[in-house]
């Protein structure tokens, strides 16, 4: 972690609190769905929380973000409620989409996120659109695009950052390269350096420590400000890890990489207990707060939980609510 001559001890505190609260979300949800109690699939974010708290705590509410299939660390971070969150992976109408979306379509428009997306790459066109919309408006917003290592083999990629590039709007594309495109490794499905292919667009392309929140929290203030002075759009490479498979139901994985290296990651590189051990080297908590910040979250997530799994369904007239636009003529 990075020396601060001047910390900032509430934003540092607001950050680990933001982490935890990723990682005991996603806790649970592996839980709900080990249980068969949560319908379908679910992808964890665990082991990337400081990429989307690092990058999330620069933005405002009016700031926008577009999600992936492994997106509840975005919600989360995007300041997106428990019960909500919970709500929607069960189904229910309290959710955020009314039970609708599920977990890999999890929208929360009141905190500038415009959705979680399914399919691979699929909402970069989204945020690219929202840069645009802002820039007409004569707007300062930002928008973040996030998406893995894998969306880089998709061309819509290449067609938004060409016009990005030649309008100059304010997106940031952000690339959690967590060393695998589902089962296959990063380097086997993409040819030379992923910044190498912002860059040919005349984008300016940063790598940094996704593991290392301060980093990525540093790097993001400075490009949103440049943005909001019309100088985007920008490309970073945040390298990170997802400790658990590619979706809960990819459990023996030995196959395609080793129980060492995931050891390897949660031993020596997780965000949270490093960020811990920084905020306590500098003296910015006590161990005791930690503990207490840990425990209040997790007590939160399972009431969260139980107030979920006892939330009512939608009513059965709801199937074709939100489906169609409403015909104006």
């Amino acid at each position: 972690m990075p020396k601060i001559t001047k910390p900032n001890n509430d934003d540092y505190i607001r950050m680990y609190t933001q982490m935890v609260r990723i990682r005991a979300f996603e806790d649970n949800a592996n839980q709900l769905y080990l249980s068969a109690k949560m319908p379908g699939l679910t992808h964890m974010y665990t082991g990337q929380e400081a990429v989307a708290v690092g990058i999330c705590e620069a933005l405002e509410d009016r700031d926008k973000i577009t999600s992936t299939h492994r997106g509840h660390g975005h919600c989360v971070a995007k300041g997106a409620d428990f019960k909500q969150m919970f709500c929607e992976l069960l189904g229910k109408e309290e959710g955020y989409c009314r039970g609708k979306g599920g977990s890999m379509h999890i929208a929360d428009q009141s905190h500038g996120n415009l959705g979680a997306n399914a399919i691979v790459g699929g909402s970069m066109g989204i945020a690219t659109g929202a840069a645009l919309t802002a820039k007409k408006l004569g707007k300062d917003d930002v928008a973040v695009c996030f998406f893995g290592d894998g969306a880089t083999a998709q061309g819509l990629w290449y067609e938004v950052m060409n016009m990005a590039a030649l309008w100059h709007l304010p997106v940031i594309y952000a690339c959690e390269n967590n060393g695998y495109s589902e089962y296959t490794k990063t380097d086997e499905i993409a040819a030379g350096s992923l910044t190498s292919r912002a860059e040919a667009f005349g984008i300016e392309a940063f790598q940094v420590d996704g593991q290392d929140v301060l980093a990525v929290n540093k790097l993001t203030q400075q490009l949103v400000a440049r943005c909001r002075n019309g100088e985007g759009p920008f490309f970073i490479e945040l390298e990170t890890y997802r400790y658990h498979g590619h979706h809960v139901g990819d459990i023996n994985r030995e196959y395609y990489r080793s129980r060492d290296e995931e050891a390897a990651w949660r031993e020596k590189r997780d965000p949270i207990t490093n960020f811990g051990n920084w905020l306590l080297k500098e003296g910015v908590a006590e161990d005791t707060e930690l503990s207490e910040i840990r425990n209040a979250i997790n007590a939160d997530a399972e009431a969260a939980v139980a107030y979920a799994l006892d939330a009512h369904y939608p009513d059965l007239s709801e199937v074709d609510m939100h489906v169609f636009a409403a015909n104006s003529g």
